[in-house]
């Protein structure tokens, strides 16, 4: 057995009419412009892991998102499931990264995860086989959206596994990944749609020690792209989404980098247009601490109101931010 994780100490400064988030992901809310300065350490994260002969598993929290804690006092924030997995003879089993999501594409960021907008980022409960190159899985259906009067789907039919197919190419340049999504999505009326999505993503090596990281993707992806800022379906109808992320990182010397990156999601019906671009600076004191710096900006410029949100809504607008990290790996 052994433990280990992170402490991140965050301090960030946001202005503009997106509301303040501590990680701007794919939210489509603009209010009135306001800033906002905020201390945090949700982020922190700890994990433990195990195994026994050929079978290991690995649980991991962290403290993002919880409704608990307030800046009033203690600031006692939940801890939130992240993994829960087991690993036996080639198959995975438990809550942990969808087979769409090919980790390596992250870049290093103070915006946890990055440009989250035109990424996919989800994680869930699963059944995957790996053999060799390919990756096969069945994930927990949950149908996200609306029906024909803007109110929230049932997910009472929710009855088929998603299904993941990969393949995976790796070598001393890199890696690339390759996955095709199926579903089986339910309307409102109880009709069933099958709906398709892929995904090119991967880390390519440059020169001695920089690289670049993408994510392209297109189709029926939903809820599997943009972090929850495009629906499965939209008023009753399956969305199809385009967009992806380009990040790269360079070194100034063996310590000091800095990573440009880009995100950027669009959707046919729903008229999301949303973006995120940022430029930073890390480096580190010691192999275990690092310190870094990000100026950044998340736009939204849809073509209607977000889900959720009157008419009369504002649906244009965008935040700057600047954001300290300081962050102790174990």
């Amino acid at each position: 057995m052994s433990a280990g994780g992170f402490i991140k100490a965050s301090g960030r400064i946001a202005s503009g009419d997106i509301p303040f988030d501590h990680a701007y992901a794919g939210s489509g809310v603009v209010t009135e412009s306001a800033s906002k300065t905020q201390f945090s350490a949700q982020e922190s994260r700890l994990n433990m892991t195990a195994s026994t002969g050929e079978v290991s598993g690995m649980i991991e929290i962290d403290f993002v998102g919880s409704q608990q804690g307030n800046g009033t006092v203690s600031n006692s924030y939940s801890p939130r499931l992240r993994h829960a997995v087991i690993h036996y003879q080639g198959f995975t089993l438990g809550q942990t990264w969808s087979t769409l999501v090919n980790t390596s594409a992250f870049p290093e960021t103070a915006n946890l995860g990055g440009p989250l907008i035109g990424e996919s980022m989800v994680r869930q409960a699963l059944v995957r086989y790996s053999s060799n190159n390919w990756q096969f899985s069945l994930e927990n259906p949950n149908t996200y959206g609306t029906d024909a009067k803007g109110k929230p789907l049932s997910k009472a039919d929710d009855v088929v596994p998603d299904a993941v197919i990969r393949f995976n190419i790796s070598g001393d340049w890199g890696n690339i990944s390759v996955a095709t999504l199926v579903r089986q999505l339910s309307a409102s009326d109880s009709d069933q749609t099958l709906a398709l999505g892929g995904s090119i993503a991967g880390k390519i090596l440059v020169g001695r020690q920089d690289d670049l990281r993408f994510v392209l993707s297109h189709g029926n992806l939903g809820r599997y792209f943009a972090t929850g800022g495009i629906q499965d379906i939209y008023r009753d109808q399956v969305e199809t989404s385009s967009g992806g992320m380009m990040a790269y990182r360079h070194y100034w010397n063996d310590s000091l980098r800095s990573t440009l990156f880009y995100g950027r999601s669009l959707s046919d019906i729903q008229q999301v247009d949303r973006s995120h671009y940022g430029i930073n600076l890390f480096t580190n004191f010691t192999p275990a601490l690092v310190i870094g710096a990000e100026l950044g900006r998340y736009r939204v410029d849809d073509g209607q109101p977000a889900w959720g949100l009157n008419d009369g809504s504002n649906y244009q607008g965008a935040s700057d931010y600047l954001q300290l990290i300081m962050q102790y790996s174990f």
